[in-house]
């Protein structure tokens, strides 16, 4: 099923805290100054490497254009009424573009923001989020990537890698659309691959023991790109070890964290693609509402051989000669 290495197939709180409670790192590849100069501000939800990679993808694109660009960065460590906060400070400021990092900072920018563009990265459902009329024609001042996974082919890498597993158990967290959305198409998925989806969700990062424990004696673990659970994966990771239950994730970050595998998205290419757009909106005049948004094209396939030893996984050798290594 899997070709050869590292590239495989292709509301909010009312109540807005201040700055003070948010990450704030300017930074600048330039003075901005000249007719080619901008200043983008950055709303991140919060840190972890996909995040973080984007981030980084989207800051390469301009660096590899040779294009001056200024870069306003806020981090909403994981709250998403600093996440409204950061947005309105940006509606108040001189900006050419804000970038939103993750669906509810996206939620949060998109609803203050409606004069200058607005790219969105690691948003898995647009349309649900309420961010575009359509992923076609997004028919206004957003658009962006979308970091929809290849669940059905992360299911059948666990039906590979665990033969026998019959229930999968998903820890999510209850208020990100993007998770919710993960966990229907998984049920979807698991289905004609003979398995039983079982969920508990979270509120807080602190949850996620808690639910792993209550998930009960799943076969395995299946990690969405769900920001939460994945800003807090040791602590999920320390269960499933303790029950030698393997896991399985979307992105390679997770795995990094101590997942088994994944055949995921790579969000530095994801968060490079954002940034290509966003020059084809500055440079380019092209307009945002008639701009589809963009799926991921580069996905990577990566194992982590002590995880699944501390999980009570044998990767097959075909895996482990194809796959990289977290």
């Amino acid at each position: 099923m899997f070709s050869s290495r590292t590239k495989v197939m292709a509301g909010l709180t009312a109540a807005a805290l201040f700055l003070t409670a948010c990450t704030s790192d300017s930074d600048s590849t330039s003075d901005a100054t000249g007719d080619d100069g901008y200043t983008i501000g950055i709303n991140q939800l919060v840190q972890h490497p996909a995040l973080d990679a984007a981030t980084a993808g989207f800051k390469e694109a301009f660096e590899e254009a040779g294009v001056d660009v200024s870069f306003d960065e806020q981090n909403a460590n994981g709250e998403q009424s600093t996440a409204l906060t950061i947005a309105q400070q940006f509606a108040g400021k001189d900006l050419d573009m804000v970038l939103a990092v993750a669906t509810p900072a996206a939620q949060a920018t998109a609803q203050n923001i409606t004069d200058i563009p607005v790219l969105f990265t690691a948003v898995t459902d647009p349309v649900s989020a309420e961010l575009v009329d359509s992923e076609e024609a997004p028919g206004g001042n957003v658009t962006g990537t979308s970091d929809v996974a290849p669940i059905e082919d992360q299911l059948d890498l666990l039906k590979e890698l665990v033969p026998d597993a019959r229930t999968v158990g998903i820890v999510y967290a209850s208020g990100e659309v993007n998770s919710q959305v993960q966990v229907e198409a998984a049920r979807e998925a698991a289905g004609p691959r003979d398995l039983e989806i079982v969920t508990q969700t979270v509120t807080t990062a602190n949850d996620i023991q808690q639910a792993v424990e209550a998930l009960g004696d799943v076969d395995a673990i299946y990690v969405p790109t769900d920001n939460m659970v994945v800003s807090g994966i040791a602590s999920l990771i320390q269960v499933a070890e303790q029950k030698q239950i393997p896991v399985i994730g979307a992105e390679s970050g997770t795995v990094e964290g101590g997942a088994v595998a994944t055949l995921g998205i790579d969000y530095t290419e994801l968060g490079r693609q954002t940034g290509e757009m966003a020059l084809r909106v500055l440079r380019d005049g092209e307009d945002t509402a008639t701009m589809p948004v963009e799926k991921a094209t580069e996905f990577t396939y990566v194992i982590n051989e002590e995880a699944a030893e501390r999980q009570g996984v044998t990767i097959p050798q075909a895996i482990l000669d194809e796959a990289e290594t977290a």
